[in-house]
């Protein structure tokens, strides 16, 4: 059975592993990157807490003693259902089941203005990306006369109040307090404003009501100015426009306001359901297809006990690919399609991390919530686990270690070769 899988993330990466070396199968892996991202921990790469490759881990070191998982570098296309054959930038590929792993991306909400000019934070390297703004502006910042213009340097906007908006705002937050007067001793940082904007009336929605509260205390308590029940109507580069009329002036948007599936041509549009997902059935199976699947956050599944699709989050992705490699194995023996499962989620619980010694954490069972340093302490060990391969594991450690005892994350570096100025940026300088 030729398995075509489209995407390295949590639930594609999970499924190839779980079918590498089982005999009857061949699989191609495919992606646009030659290594496997772990996107929960963007805003530490963002925030110069993390290097990019603590958090990366080539695909092909995962598979390298594989005999049935090959990579494929490339982007898909066009998906041809018809003719089991999927077209990528590269070459064309026959499958015998394909799976659509694609993920999400960044959703603007159909805004091109905001997609010029605000950061997104959905890949490794948009990370680096606003490590770099930040860093450049913050260089250029002690050099500017005009105090307009220096103010909208000093003033950062995060969009989005889950769990990366709160993150992101968390660490920028702790910058201010620790790093940045230190590194800049020109700058008087009491002008520097973090906001973080949320159309609700709360972080962390989809948490529980004390979790929710909790990060907005730790917010206010970090000096984050937080702004619920506020939407972004435009930015320009330079001013960011709210739904009420008022301009907050920012030369750095980060946005973490919504995502939407990465859903490849050829894909029948009556299946496209809210947030550009892939309508499916029970085994993950795409709707009126006998053998193109769909999981992770592509995937919108209807049970009754999610009657409005599962949350696009990693534990979904995995359990889904379980559930997959467990059918496709059955499917290969040619068992009575009576014995294949039917997904059924099992929340395992959430969390997220604001700061130092402060995270909040909810578990279904029992039914628990809490926060501070407990909760910080835990979702450090859980993501730890997480990351792929011990030297990355080792060394995220390191720098957290390093980090909690110095108070400084030592990886504000600006390659200039990498960094590209937009024109917003062009803008400012001139």
């Amino acid at each position: 059975m030729k398995v075509v899988i489209a995407g390295a993330g949590f639930g594609g990466l999970k499924l190839a592993r779980l079918l590498n070396n089982k005999p009857g199968f061949e699989v191609v892996l495919l992606d646009r990157f030659n290594y496997h991202q772990f996107q929960p921990l963007f805003y530490q790469v963002a925030t110069a807490g993390l290097d990019a490759s603590n958090i990366s881990f080539p695909l092909r070191k995962v598979f390298q003693k594989s005999r049935n998982v090959r990579i494929r570098l490339a982007e898909l296309k066009e998906v041809r259902a018809a003719e089991n054959k999927v077209i990528t930038n590269e070459e064309e590929i026959i499958y015998d089941v394909l799976v659509l792993a694609t993920g999400a991306d960044t959703n603007f909400f159909g805004n091109s203005a905001l997609a010029t000019h605000a950061f997104p934070m959905k890949s490794t390297v948009e990370a680096l990306q606003i490590r770099h703004r930040l860093l450049q502006l913050f260089e250029r910042a002690h050099l500017e006369k005009d105090e307009a213009a220096l103010q909208r340097m000093m003033n950062i906007v995060v969009v989005g109040g889950g769990p990366t908006g709160v993150e992101v705002s968390g660490a920028l937050a702790e910058m201010k307090q620790y790093v940045l007067p230190k590194d800049y001793p020109e700058l008087d940082f009491t002008r520097m404003n973090i906001f973080l904007l949320e159309g609700a009336d709360k972080t962390l929605a989809a948490m529980r009501e004390k979790s929710s509260q909790r990060s907005g205390e730790y917010l206010e308590k970090l000096g984050v100015k937080l702004m619920t029940r506020t939407l972004v109507k435009n930015y320009d580069g330079q001013d960011v426009e709210l739904n009420n009329g008022e301009k907050i002036p920012a030369a750095t948007v980060i946005w973490a306001a919504g995502i939407k599936g990465n859903i490849p041509n050829g894909i029948d549009k009556s299946l496209v359901a809210k947030g550009n997902r892939i309508k499916t059935d029970r085994y993950c199976r795409v709707q009126g297809s006998e053998n193109i699947y769909a999981i992770g956050d592509l995937a919108y599944m209807e049970t009754p006990a999610y009657p409005t699709g599962h949350p696009q989050v990693a534990p979904a992705a995995m359990q889904q690919a379980g559930m997959l490699a467990s059918n496709l194995r059955l499917m290969e023996k040619k068992s009575n399609p009576d014995k294949y499962l039917q997904f059924e989620y099992r929340d395992k619980g959430s969390m997220a991390t604001v700061g130092r010694n402060l995270a909040v954490v909810d578990l279904p069972k029992p039914k628990w919530s809490f926060g501070g340093f407990f909760a910080w302490m835990i979702w450090m060990g859980l993501h730890l686990m997480l990351i792929l391969g011990v030297k990355n594991r080792f060394f995220v450690f390191m720098n957290w270690l390093y980090n909690y005892i110095t108070y400084d994350q030592n990886l504000r570096l600006i390659f200039r070769e990498f960094y590209k100025e937009t024109d917003d940026q062009k803008m400012l300088k001139s």
